[in-house]
C-alpha cells in the first residue's frame, strides 16, 4: 500500500461544489470551494468539477491519491450514474464514474450525499466505533443514511434510508413525494415555521425561522418551547418505529435544524423513550453530527478509502 495515501473527496451542492484532499484518518489538508452554477446547465457543472479536481490536486503526486470520492443529491445507481439532482439543470442519467475515470485514470466512487455524509460520521465522526447506526440530516428536507455491521446500507434499488417519508399520520397532509402525513411534512424547515405560526399568531411569517424559534426556546420563550416539543413528537414518532425495526447502537442527527441542541434533542430523547419499545431503546444513543460542513468532503473521502 501507499504511504500517506490521499483521496479527492468532491461535494456537489446545489450553490457550492466543495473539493477536499483528504488522508485516511478524515483529515482534510486541502480544500476549495467553487460556485457550482448548476442554472448554466450539466455541461458547465462537469466543466467546474474537473476543473477543481485539477485544482484540488495540483502539486500532488499522482501515485499518492487512491481515487476519487463524490456526494450528490439524488439517486446513484451502482454504476455511478447520477439519475437526478433537483437543484441542477439536466443533472440527469450522468455517467459521472465513467467520466472521472476516464478523465483522470483513478478510481472513482460516487453515492448519494447523505449517504456519503452518514459514511463520514461512522468513520471519523459521532458513529466511530460503532455498528450499526442510523443518520439524520434535518433541513429543508429530511433525509437518512443506515450503517448495518459495519456497512453503508443501500437497499435493493440503492434508496433505503428515505426517512423523511415514512408516514407519521396517514391522515396527514400530503407531501412533495405524492404520500400523505410524511415525516418531511412536518419537521422540514417550511413546515416547523408552519407550525409555529399556530402559536406566534401575531408574528410575520417571514420573521420566523428555525434558527430564531431556536434562540428564542433557548432564552425560555414558553411559545417557542412548544414549538420545538412538537417537532421532538414528530421526530420521536418516526425514530420509534426505526429504533424498533432496525435496533442501531447510534441515531446521528445533522443538518442545520439540528443546530437547535437541546431545545431539540432533550424533548426528543424523553419522548423516544417513552415511544419506541424498551429493549430496542435502552441503549440507543441520540447525538448531534460532529462534522458539520465538512462531512460531504470527508465522506465522500472515505468511499475510496472504504
Amino acid at each position: 500500500m501507499k504511504n500517506n495515501p490521499l483521496a479527492i473527496g468532491i461535494d456537489v451542492g446545489g450553490t457550492n461544489l466543495k473539493f477536499g484532499l483528504v488522508n485516511k484518518n478524515g483529515k482534510i489538508l486541502k480544500e476549495i470551494i467553487l460556485p457550482t452554477l448548476g442554472h448554466l446547465g450539466k455541461g458547465m457543472v462537469l466543466k467546474r468539477v474537473i476543473e477543481g479536481i485539477r485544482e484540488i490536486s495540483c502539486g500532488v503526486k499522482k501515485n499518492k491519491i487512491l481515487g476519487l470520492g463524490l456526494g450528490t443529491p439524488g439517486l446513484v445507481n451502482i454504476e455511478g450514474v447520477v439519475r437526478g439532482h433537483t437543484n441542477i439543470s439536466g443533472w440527469t442519467n450522468i455517467p459521472l464514474k465513467k467520466i472521472l475515470e476516464k478523465e483522470f485514470g483513478l478510481p472513482a466512487f460516487i453515492d448519494n450525499d447523505v449517504n456519503v455524509m452518514t459514511l463520514a460520521e461512522w468513520a471519523c465522526g459521532s458513529a466511530k466505533g460503532s455498528q450499526n447506526v442510523v443518520c439524520l440530516t434535518l433541513g429543508t428536507g429530511v433525509g437518512g443514511g443506515i450503517i448495518i455491521e459495519g456497512k453503508l446500507y443501500h437497499g435493493t434499488g440503492l434508496s433505503a434510508g428515505e426517512i423523511g417519508h415514512i408516514p407519521i399520520n396517514f391522515r396527514g397532509p400530503k407531501c412533495m413525494c405524492g404520500n400523505i402525513g410524511c415525516l418531511e411534512r412536518y419537521i422540514g424547515n417550511r413546515y416547523i415555521v408552519d407550525m409555529a405560526k399556530k402559536y406566534f399568531k401575531k408574528e410575520k411569517r417571514s420573521i420566523l425561522t428555525p434558527e430564531l424559534l431556536a434562540k428564542r426556546a433557548k432564552h425560555g420563550d414558553r411559545l417557542a418551547l412548544k414549538v420545538w416539543d412538537e417537532v421532538a413528537e414528530c421526530l420521536a414518532a418516526a425514530l420509534s418505529g426505526v429504533v424498533n425495526f432496525v435496533n442501531p447502537e447510534k441515531i446521528i442527527i445533522g443538518g442545520g435544524v439540528s443546530n437547535a441542541g437541546n431545545v431539540l434533542f432533550t424533548p426528543l430523547r424523553k419522548k423516544l423513550r417513552q415511544k419506541a419499545m424498551p429493549i430496542p431503546v435502552k441503549n440507543v444513543k441520540i447525538i448531534k453530527a460532529a462534522l458539520g460542513e465538512r462531512a460531504g468532503i470527508i465522506g465522500a473521502a472515505m468511499l475510496v478509502f472504504l
